[in-house]
């Protein structure tokens, strides 16, 4: 199976370190966020990869010829949201089902795996926390179809939250099209994903293990430390065996 990963944001909420890289390519461990994302989705099969790019896009490209992964480059012209980035990628995802991730966040092999579901459905991965109010809000229905997103609730609809990976099939795409901009001014996956839970055409499954969110300065030290507690070899490779 393909993956995607969405990585063409400016990451504004991670400078100074983002004034003169990709926030993909952050260092944790003194190694770059995205070979760690390589490293974990070549060991869930993953061979060929797209990753969506704009911001400071040459260094991800020279950062890349040094991994075997087929990888290609798909570059979003103007920053209008996670739906027009995957709109991008459209072409290299052909007619096959595919996997999308965002480029802050890393999964563990397990769920790499567990998502790549060999049949006509969508996915999300949810995971139930108790400060769901941060967090999109998976309502699901007793058969585990995906009913609605929430964003950011208010009042308590549930405690399962979109961690932001995905399985698409092609319905992904007329969905994709047929987006408006949100609130916010933006084209967004989640709104593609809705449309298709409106069909009864989208799952949830469990998080199983772990997904580590580089969303600011402070979750760095954060995700170096479970890293670290997963084990390093000398060879400065990190193994995620439980």
């Amino acid at each position: 199976m393909k993956a995607v990963i969405l990585a063409a944001g400016k990451g504004i909420r991670m400078l100074p370190l983002t004034k003169d890289k990709p926030k993909i390519l952050i260092e944790i461990n003194g190694k770059p966020f995205l070979y760690y994302l390589l490293e974990n989705l070549k060991k869930a099969g993953i061979t060929e990869l797209g990753i969506v790019v704009g911001y400071k896009k040459e260094k991800i490209a020279e950062y890349i010829r040094t991994h075997k992964l087929k990888i290609t480059l798909i570059t979003q012209p103007e920053a209008k949201g996670t739906g027009d980035a995957l709109r991008q990628a459209k072409s290299f995802c052909d007619r096959d089902d595919f996997i999308v991730m965002n480029g802050d966040n890393l999964y563990s092999v397990e769920d790499l795996k567990a998502v790549q579901q060999k049949d006509r459905f969508c996915y999300v991965i949810g995971k139930e926390v108790e400060d769901w109010q941060k967090y999109g809000v998976l309502v699901i229905s007793k058969d585990h179809h995906l009913v609605k997103i929430v964003e950011k609730p208010i009042d308590f609809v549930g405690k399962m939250i979109n961690v932001g990976l995905y399985k698409c099939t092609y319905d992904i795409w007329p969905a994709v099209e047929n987006l408006g901009l949100s609130l916010r001014g933006e084209y967004e996956l989640t709104d593609a994903i809705c449309l298709l839970a409106q069909e009864h055409k989208v799952k949830v499954l469990r998080l199983h293990d772990y997904w580590l969110d580089l969303g600011c300065l402070e979750d760095i030290l954060k995700i170096e430390e479970f890293l670290k507690t997963r084990g390093e070899n000398k060879d400065g490779i990190i193994h995620y065996g439980k």
